[in-house]
């Protein structure tokens, strides 16, 4: 049975002028309605080309989906045409990008915006209708409707943000995919943001990919989580299979070490050594071996498996013994 969303061996390219960069290498993901996934990983590690991928939205002649599938409800998103994901997008699958100031438009009032999905996906409903949604939706991120006549430059980063959240959300989306969503935003803006985004999420039974490169604010937010390394999901599972720190990939430890504890005295952080691989030339083997401190001589030829224990996965040969396969 198929879940909402399931992307089974999915390999995604950039064919660039200096080379073909292999982005995705491999990527396994299900989603069922209302859950929260948090996607995790360092700048460069394939987090919003698989978003990009999901919504079709990768650069014309230079993104290309080589081999896997990518289903939504049991259908396969990249058989369907341009004008049929344009009926996906929006209304079906929504996202929330990075920067708010480069998701609005600086030419039309926030209303507007907001209001263009409705246009664009609900043409049965009359003038009036749409605009009950409008101030219901502006009224529930918190901004007075009687702004949403106004520009984006008349508003802040977060509130900016917040009409983002809006347009994506009004048209009461199965899945949500979030685009690092608070990396502009300062801690206390941040906080109410995310805050926003559960009471949502938890108000329209919307599924939610949130991707970002901080453990912490996925353990707020989410119920499972995925991390990317070099465009492969090397460890996967519940908040607690991961969070109780009793089996993980030698990766996510790292990341968790990055972690400031405010238990713990120490001098520093423990960083993680190196950095990712040149995507343009990917090693045979495991893909973490030269940043590792548990690499074994097999580990530098030949690419581990995904091992799993219950609803844990982890791509690492020190469970090749542990765990099945």
């Amino acid at each position: 049975m198929s879940g909402l969303l399931d992307i089974k061996d999915l390999y995604v390219q950039y064919n660039t002028d200096d080379g073909v960069v292999y982005a995705l290498n491999g990527v396994n993901l299900r989603l069922e309605r209302g859950e929260n996934l948090g996607l995790v990983g360092e700048t460069g590690a394939g987090k919003t080309t698989l978003a990009l991928s999901i919504l079709r939205l990768l650069p014309d002649q230079v993104g290309e989906v080589k081999s896997g599938s990518i289903e939504y409800e049991g259908q396969n998103l990249l058989g369907l045409t341009k004008n049929e994901m344009k009926k996906i997008r929006g209304e079906k699958i929504s996202m929330i990008f990075q920067d708010p100031m480069t998701s609005l438009n600086p030419t039309k009032t926030v209303g507007l915006q907001v209001r263009e999905v409705l246009d664009l996906h609900f043409k049965e409903l009359s003038s009036s209708e749409k605009q009950k949604k409008v101030d219901l939706m502006f009224h529930m991120v918190g901004i007075p409707p009687e702004r949403q006549h106004e520009y984006p430059f008349q508003f802040s980063g977060g509130m900016k943000q917040r009409i983002v959240i809006a347009m994506a959300l009004i048209a009461e989306p199965a899945l949500i995919l979030a685009d690092e969503p608070t990396t502009a935003l300062d801690v206390t803006i941040q906080a109410q943001i995310l805050a926003l985004m559960r009471l949502l999420q938890a108000e329209f039974n919307t599924a939610m990919i949130l991707i970002t490169h901080d453990l912490g604010i996925v353990v707020d937010i989410c119920t499972k989580v995925a991390v990317i390394y070099s465009g492969q999901i090397i460890e996967s599972g519940t908040i607690e299979d991961v969070y109780t720190k009793t089996a993980n990939h030698p990766y996510t430890e790292g990341l968790f070490k990055c972690i400031p504890d405010l238990k713990t005295e120490s001098a520093r952080l423990t960083p993680i050594v190196g950095s990712m691989p040149d995507p343009e030339e990917l090693p045979e083997g495991c893909k973490f071996y030269d940043r590792c401190n548990y690499r074994m001589d097999k580990c530098r030829d030949r690419e581990p498996g995904n091992y799993v224990n219950g609803t844990h996965s982890i791509k690492c040969y020190l469970y090749e013994e542990k765990w099945s396969k």
